[in-house]
């Protein structure tokens, strides 16, 4: 697409915004007559009309209307691309990877964050995704990778890097009977309303959250759903509600209202992963699985190295 091609469209979506050729000119910075020429010669290069004119209105036609939908996204998305570079270009970084996380993100993952940038002239772009949709974004395109709760069974998606299993506690209100006893077991899970994340997660993914059952096959009650983990813990702190949580989230996320708990019964442990779609592998996301293995295996002392999945 050549830059003529690229000014005619713009034009065209800005007149399919305001349907006033004079104010279309002040927004672009050019003449009325430089607006009817791109306009024209977009309808020529499309075959149709795209717009129509009278004395009294501008109005899109019903294939122009159809038009504009269809190239609007396309459009940003372009504008986008070039936004990103120019900034990347500013900052010296040769490359950006726009990285998604639940809640929180480990130090560990920040060093890997920082020694991707000095070794490969990476720069990341960090973004918080629903609690509830760990894949959707990596799937659309809108981020590159993610790190989030496993399993993840998805054809589309590989998972490069399995983060160190943590033990799953329970989140209670610190003035529930629970928290007074200092640990739980699973089948009081029960007797609980355990917090779900909401969002498009495919159903082996939600099970392997909130369990719909004990070991010994009491149900257990969840009915409110949360979006992010702040969200949660103050669902927990007013008292109504438990959710079960990650070792380092527990770690993180002190406070005086909520208590973590141990719950003896429950042997599935909470793991991460770092998940990009198979597709759009690349240098810098081995490179980054890389580095967290290399992290991981420092803070645990130089043990044997944190297993890459495929």
């Amino acid at each position: 697409m050549n830059q003529v091609q690229v000014q005619e469209i713009e034009c065209l979506l800005a007149l399919a915004d305001e349907l006033h050729f004079g104010r279309t000119a002040t927004r672009l910075g050019c003449s009325q007559s430089r607006v009817s020429q791109l306009v024209a010669a977009l309808e020529r290069r499309v075959g149709v009309r795209l717009v129509d004119r009278t004395s009294r209105r501008v109005a899109l036609t019903p294939f122009g209307a159809q038009f504009v939908d269809e190239v609007r996204p396309a459009y940003e998305t372009m504008t986008a691309v070039f936004t990103r570079a120019r900034e990347r270009a500013s900052r010296g970084a040769l490359r950006q990877l726009r990285i998604g996380f639940h809640g929180s993100v480990y130090e560990e993952v920040t060093e890997a964050f920082r020694q991707l940038r000095a070794r490969h002239g990476v720069a990341m772009a960090l973004s918080e995704i629903p609690l509830g949709s760990p894949f959707s974004a990596v799937l659309d395109g809108r981020i590159d990778a993610a790190v989030v709760e496993l399993p993840v069974r998805e054809a589309e998606l590989t998972v490069g890097f399995c983060f160190p299993p943590q033990d799953r506690l329970l989140a209670v209100a610190s003035a529930h009977p629970l928290a007074a006893v200092g640990r739980a077991g699973v089948e009081e899970l029960s007797g609980l309303d355990v917090l779900h994340p909401v969002g498009d997660a495919p159903d082996y993914w939600r099970v392997a959250r909130v369990p719909r059952t004990t070991p010994a096959g009491a149900a257990i009650r969840s009915s409110t759903g949360i979006s992010t983990v702040q969200e949660g813990l103050a669902l927990v702190a007013a008292g109504e509600h438990a959710m079960l949580v990650c070792r380092p989230l527990a770690e993180r996320a002190t406070r005086g209202d909520v208590r973590y708990l141990p719950v003896d019964g429950l042997d599935e442990p909470s793991q991460l992963g770092l998940i990009w779609r198979t597709d759009r592998a690349n240098t810098p996301l081995a490179a980054l699985a890389r580095l967290l293995d290399n992290a991981f295996r420092r803070a645990a002392g130089g043990g044997p190295p944190v297993p890459l999945a495929g």
